[in-house]
């Protein structure tokens, strides 16, 4: 039987890629550009370590995480990636 393109489009791994990206993009487009480089920084201080951080930093790291919503965000990559086994099931 013949595919639709439609169909056809929806198997291309890249098109889940972008979809979890506009995702990420939508989250990271609610913090205010101060906000975004203050995430940085403290990022960036940490290296990848809460040690590393004052207890103010940690406290601004968990304020900037919530207003992010990254349980929601992975939600939605979840989501995605349902739909893209079911489809793959038909």
């Amino acid at each position: 039987m013949a595919r639709s393109k439609v169909d056809r489009v929806k198997d291309l791994p890249w098109l889940m890629m972008l979809q979890g990206a506009a995702v990420v993009g939508r989250r990271w487009s609610a913090l205010s550009e101060k906000e975004r480089g203050q995430l940085i920084g403290i990022l960036r201080d940490s290296r990848g370590r809460k040690g590393n951080l004052s207890v103010k930093q940690r406290y601004e790291l968990r304020r900037l995480a919530r207003k992010l919503d990254l349980k929601g965000a992975g939600r939605e990559l979840m989501l995605i990636r349902a739909a893209r086994r079911r489809l793959k099931l038909r």
